[in-house]
């Protein structure tokens, strides 16, 4: 029976490791390639397994240097990602280990008597209790570990996708509480003293709770973004009915003008001027989008407008009306941050380089959307912006890939021929 539960044990932590490498994947990528991967998972089973007793400050800084480098060399990630990952999984893993251990042991001699040196008047029985407390212990380790993995999953996704360096280094001051309390309540404090008890739980749901506290803030920038998309849609369709105001104004001007240049049979300066004020109302209308839809005609007007004012050549051939099954905040996200993104780019070019060309229409079964701009010598390396304020500007491409994702498409964002090209391809749905 004890070898029985011998290999029951072996199976438990073998599970609660492969469990706890899920978490700590999904809260911070490993390195690619399946060697390195398995690798990474024998190497975090160590630290995984790592009990810690009160007073032990050589298992207390060896674990924690040994999680920190193999946090660095096998995980990729910004240093506040990795840092972050410290923070939280060093005192979770010591807590719920130290509670595990100490727990299991005082229910043991608590409810058998037996004499704390094994060597000494231990019975077969005793042993078979005692495997019997280790196996039960590490039954709800891992039942705990599984809890956080389904709790968490769906936050840990939210996290790696959306936060932004400063998230990280309020999170990171956040969690240093709970990575200080567990450090010194187990070195400093006397072994018997349960008072370690409520402060290694504390750190266990401060931990957690701290993911869930960086998920909440990452959705809380995005309502603000969606929010300040929401107001940009009111102030198109206002753009939108001013722009068709002033068309018809012009037409009622363009009559006029034209019944006064019949009546003139002599080009004077008057009639020069009238109609070179004609032309330039004209043109303005010519450039006028028609794609098919109300809603993107505003934003490629804005937008067009917004290049002739930076000197940038703006071509654009767009056949929208198979893309009617996307909200209008959906096209706001598609075609203004990428638009937005490619102004921003082409205004740090000469003008000689300044073209921002978009395309849509429908491929087969696929509505397919195109935006390019010239790249300077810098190649982006990075899907992030570049601007200061990355905090707020820091969701362009990573929301269209939502929103592609959402009507399950994909976006695809990379440097090509000295150009950037943003590419969206999307299903069209099939109308009942």
């Amino acid at each position: 029976m004890i070898y029985f539960l011998s290999i029951l044990s072996w199976i438990l932590n073998w599970s609660y490791a492969f469990v706890f490498f899920q978490i700590l994947c999904g809260f911070i990528p490993s390195r690619k390639g399946w060697p390195l991967r398995i690798l990474s998972f024998f190497l975090s089973s160590m630290f995984a397994f790592t009990i810690v007793y009160s007073n032990d400050l050589p298992n207390l800084l060896g674990a924690l240097v040994g999680f920190v480098v193999y946090i660095i060399v096998f995980h990729r990630g910004k240093w506040t990602e990795k840092l972050a990952a410290v923070l939280v999984f060093y005192p979770a893993v010591i807590a719920v280990n130290y509670l595990m251990q100490d727990i299991g042991s005082r229910l043991f001699f608590a409810c058998t008597g037996a004499p704390p040196d094994s060597d000494l008047g231990w019975t077969q029985e005793f042993y078979f209790i005692s495997t019997s407390f280790y196996t039960m212990s590490l039954f709800l380790r891992l039942l705990f570990w599984i809890f956080a993995l389904f709790f968490l999953r769906k936050y840990l996704h939210q996290i790696t996708s959306n936060l932004t360096t400063q998230m990280w280094l309020i999170v990171n001051t956040l969690m240093l509480a709970s990575f200080v309390a567990i450090f010194t309540i187990l070195y400093f404090l006397p072994e018997e003293m349960v008072v370690v008890y409520p402060i290694c739980v504390a750190s266990i749901f401060s931990s957690f709770g701290c993911i869930y506290l960086a998920a909440y803030i990452c959705n809380s920038v995005q309502t603000t973004y969606y929010a300040q998309e929401l107001e940009r849609k009111q102030e198109y369709f206002k753009d939108k009915m001013r722009e068709e105001e002033r068309v018809r104004s012009i037409y009622h001007d363009m009559k006029n003008h034209l019944l006064v240049l019949q009546a003139q049979s002599i080009p004077t300066q008057e009639v020069r001027q009238s109609i070179q004020s004609l032309q330039e109302q004209i043109e303005a209308y010519e450039n006028y989008y028609h794609t098919g839809n109300d809603y993107l005609d505003v934003i490629i007007c804005d937008k067009s407008r917004l290049a002739r004012e930076n000197q940038i050549d703006f071509y654009a051939a767009i056949q929208f009306d198979e893309g009617n099954f996307l909200e209008p905040l959906d096209i706001s996200t598609i075609f203004g941050n990428g638009l937005d993104n490619a102004i921003e780019a082409s205004e740090k070019l000469p003008e000689s380089m300044r073209l921002i060309t978009v395309k849509a229409s429908r491929i087969r079964d696929m509505l397919i959307i195109v935006i390019e701009n010239n790249m300077g010598l810098e190649v982006l390396v990075s899907e992030k912006t570049s601007k200061k304020d990355t905090f707020l500007h820091g969701f362009g491409i990573s929301n269209i890939q939502k929103v592609a994702e959402k009507y399950g498409g994909q976006c695809i964002a990379k440097p090509r021929n000295e150009k950037f090209i943003l590419k969206v391809v999307l299903p069209i749905p099939t109308k009942k």
